[in-house]
């Protein structure tokens, strides 16, 4: 059996293998994971061998290793394959009880397979044809990709499969039955089914749409987990792309099987699905071998739909992005539509344009969780940006992580700096704290917090100093002065609690603003208790001033360039917009946008000339 089976060819069918020199193939070991190559298959010896695990043997040990089957099993899987007579000891051949569990279980999903082929084209079966045609999908594709049709009714494949020679217990652990009071009844009836293959072709699971108003199913059914079938396992569509992956050095990731069926058509032949589970990390090791994941290039492009739903498979996908050393990129149709509806509505070429205008996968987490957040006030855009700060620290090209950096402050209208520095300090928290951002809940209103500002920031101290004039010289703020003040926005959330508590305090007094203790006590009757102390420093600190015009000038002066400050985030919210807005198909608000931002510009002059 070993002479005669080709131990290359077979394990082609689980790792992708290149030349190691005369005789020697080479790839990922399928036994543990890495990321350069260290598992090395020699056919003329008939042997493997791991350098990384020391994983060693010939193709009966591969095959028993990575199937989880029996030496039996195994031999008798192999004797299918190459058409081989066995011959046992005792007997001129095995009863049915003595077959392999495993190659049992295969044969029933391929008799099972073939039976639902052959029912999509009876007469009972119009409306799973219809669906496909509906789809885009003819005779041919259906044949190619083997979908069936389930009939109505509850025991047309329990028949066929008990006529088969398969017993009821066999027949349990297949799957492809239910059972209650009085015995087994089929699980997929009146429903489009498509079989689920393993990497090596195998028949293993089916997944199956439901068709009918009157069914009380889900939408779509699938295989439950069984020996053969372990859906955390299982991509479909491996089988058919797992050599233009290998070619291509490019997996496409989408969402259902007619999305499967719709990209191979349209020449994008490298695309799977997983079956009904998120993909995760045992999916990840299927497809890095495939790849040949191990740092010289590849990619990994998702398709999600543009929906919250889509948002969060894809920061999902971003958490597990670290597990490549492929580039991973999303791909997203901007009206929402799926590469099966796709390419009904605009053909192939579309379906192919899609996924050429793939996107890094870090830029869609990070406009993602952007959407979590109110970017029209400073408040909401220092939040997105740490929230942000750590997806543009994971970007594995180092080189990027700055031009990123300075994209992100564009899209918030902050200073680069202080996104970079954000950025930083990101890169260097705990791993743990560095996890890629779920969208947000929606946060309560920030209370204050003890915690003061570093006053070696300039915008802090710019900010406190002009909360001490307003504290300290109320009476010569004019009411062009306070009007400006009422429409400020302090960035440090200790300030802008004084700032609160300033303007209640004025409309308290009916707006007439006394001086002295008067004053600083209606403040103070407005802040919480922890914030009394901070007030009190505000109120004591020396002014830079020793008259009384010197005092009218810094006060004028501190206020303008708060003021200005103003302003310039004004200017950046507005900004920010316009880079967001399309000028062709939001042209009214993109010239509104044009002119606010010149009145800004002329206020701020205007500042300067005071």
């Amino acid at each position: 059996m070993r002479s005669r089976t080709d131990i290359k060819e077979i394990v082609d069918g689980y790792v992708t293998l290149k030349s190691a020199g005369i005789g020697s193939w080479k790839g990922l070991c399928p036994f543990h994971d890495e990321r350069t190559p260290s598992f090395h298959v020699r056919p003329q010896m008939g042997t493997y061998h791991c350098f990384g695990c020391d994983e060693s043997g010939d193709v009966i040990s591969f095959l028993m290793n990575i199937d989880h089957t029996t030496f039996s099993e195994t031999v008798e899987k192999l004797a299918a394959r190459i058409g081989y007579e066995l011959r046992y000891e005792q007997g001129s051949g095995p009863k049915k009880e003595e077959v392999g569990r495993r190659q049992r279980l295969l044969d029933a999903h391929k008799v099972a397979a073939e039976f639902f082929q052959r029912s999509l084209y009876t007469r009972q079966a119009g409306p799973a044809q219809r669906f496909l045609g509906e789809r885009g999908f003819d005779g041919e594709a259906a044949r190619r990709y083997g979908v069936g049709y389930a009939p109505k009714g509850w025991d047309h494949l329990l028949k066929h499969l008990r006529g088969h020679g398969f017993t009821d217990q066999e027949l349990k652990l297949t799957g492809m039955f239910s059972e209650g009071n009085r015995g087994l009844y089929d699980r997929f009836r009146g429903r489009l089914v498509w079989p689920i293959r393993a990497v090596a072709g195998e028949v293993i699971g089916f997944g199956a749409r439901k068709l009918y108003d009157d069914d009380q199913g889900p939408k779509y059914l699938n295989t439950p987990e069984t020996a053969l079938y372990k859906k955390s396992q299982v991509l479909y569509g491996i089988d058919l792309a797992k050599r233009e992956i290998a070619r291509q050095r490019r997996v496409v990731v989408v969402e259902g099987y007619t999305d499967v069926m719709a990209c191979h058509l349209a020449g994008v032949t490298t695309a799977v699905a997983t079956c009904g589970t998120a993909f995760g990390p045992e999916h990840i090791k299927i497809v890095r071998r495939f790849l040949s994941d191990d740092g010289g290039g590849g990619e990994v492009v998702f398709t999600f739909d543009g929906d919250a739903a889509g948002q969060k498979a894809a920061l999902r996908a971003f958490e597990e992005d670290q597990k490549f050393v492929a580039q991973t990129y999303v791909a997203v149709e901007p009206h929402g539509m799926d590469p099966c509806d796709l390419r009904l509505a605009r053909g192939d070429a579309a379906v192919a344009d899609l996924v050429d205008s793939r996107r890094p996968l870090f830029e869609f987490a990070i406009r993602a969780t952007l959407k979590n957040y109110d970017l029209a006030t400073i408040e909401g855009r220092i939040r997105a940006m740490r929230a942000c700060a750590p997806i543009v620290s994971r970007i594995r090209d180092r080189s990027l992580r700055p031009a990123y950096a300075r994209q992100l402050a564009g899209w918030l209208g902050l200073e680069p700096s202080e996104v970079q520095r954000a950025v930083d300090a990101a890169g260097r928290a705990p791993r743990e704290d560095r996890a890629a951002p779920r969208p947000a809940e929606p946060e309560a209103p920030a209370t204050p917090a003890v915690q003061l500002p570093d006053p070696r920031e300039p915008v802090a101290r710019m900010e406190r100093e002009a909360l001490e004039t307003v504290i300290q010289c109320p009476g010569l703020l004019q009411d062009r002065h306070w009007e400006e003040f009422s429409l400020s926005v302090f960035r440090y959330p200790v300030h802008g609690a004084v700032h609160d508590a300033v303007l209640a305090a004025r409309a308290g007094l009916g707006g007439t603003v006394p001086s002295g203790q008067v004053w600083v006590d209606a403040v103070r009757g407005r802040l919480p208790d922890p914030l009394h102390g901070y007030l009190a420093e505000l109120a004591v600190t020396p002014l830079p001033a020793t008259t009384e015009q010197q005092l009218e000038r810094y006060t004028s002066d501190i206020l303008n360039r708060l003021f200005e400050l103003q302003i310039n985030r004004r200017k950046s919210d507005r900004l920010a917009e316009l880079q967001r807005t399309d000028p062709t198909s939001q042209r009214e608000r993109y010239q509104e946008l044009q002119r606010e931002l010149l009145e800004l510009e002329m206020q701020r002059r205007g500042l300067r000339q005071d």
